[in-house]
């Protein structure tokens, strides 16, 4: 049999290479933080404009830059811009609840601090299934979920509309993201299509 796999949704993963600057640390270890459902998130929503985070905006930018280019290959001039960004705090036995990113065209989260051993994010096939039919052994056309390992400095980057969670952390240490949103600025979809829209920054 020849199997192809149509449509699939992507999901990028980058690697920083670096290790964090103590500037950077200290951004995430001063903020202020407010209650999320299982976990922490900083109460400032848009941590990548402090001066301090300068150099790794850049490089989230670049990221996106990077998938945008790759997955959509747009004809027009369109980019995405960073919206709102901001820390997640997440101590032993705390989680992140299955969500989505209203609003947001692209969404990232970036890890700060994760175990490399047992951190995973995990993304879900919310699709209606008419009849369920129970799999002997899980692959990527009959699972509902499926996992990714995550570690410090690892990115992860998906459309803003596919529901994601991280399951509860384990061990001693605090995990630290930095999750942020994207919408689309410039020339979008088509004249002749009936599709035109221009989006300004």
């Amino acid at each position: 049999m020849i199997l192809h796999s149509l449509f699939p949704t992507p999901v990028g993963k980058f690697e920083l290479g670096r290790e964090f600057t103590a500037e950077e640390i200290e951004c995430y270890k001063s903020q202020t933080m407010s209650k999320n459902i299982g976990n922490k998130s900083s109460e400032n929503r848009y941590v990548l404009n402090h001066e301090t985070m300068s150099t790794l905006k850049e490089y989230v930018q670049s990221c996106v830059d990077n998938y945008f280019d790759s997955i959509y290959a747009p004809k027009n001039e369109v980019k995405l811009k960073i919206t709102q960004s901001w820390f997640n705090y997440s101590k032993p036995g705390e989680w992140h609840h299955k969500h989505e990113h209203p609003n947001s065209f692209i969404s990232g989260v970036l890890y700060m601090k994760a175990a490399k051993n047992s951190d995973r994010i995990y993304f879900y096939s919310d699709s209606y299934k008419q009849i369920h039919i129970p799999a002997k052994n899980f692959n990527l056309y009959n699972s509902s979920s499926w996992w990714i390992p995550v570690e410090t400095g690892d990115l992860m980057m998906f459309p803003s509309s596919f529901t994601h969670s991280v399951e509860p952390v384990q061990g001693d240490d605090e995990r630290i993201s930095l999750a942020f949103n994207t919408f689309p600025v410039g020339y979008v979809g088509q004249e002749e299509g009936l599709t035109a829209l221009y989006l300004r920054d």
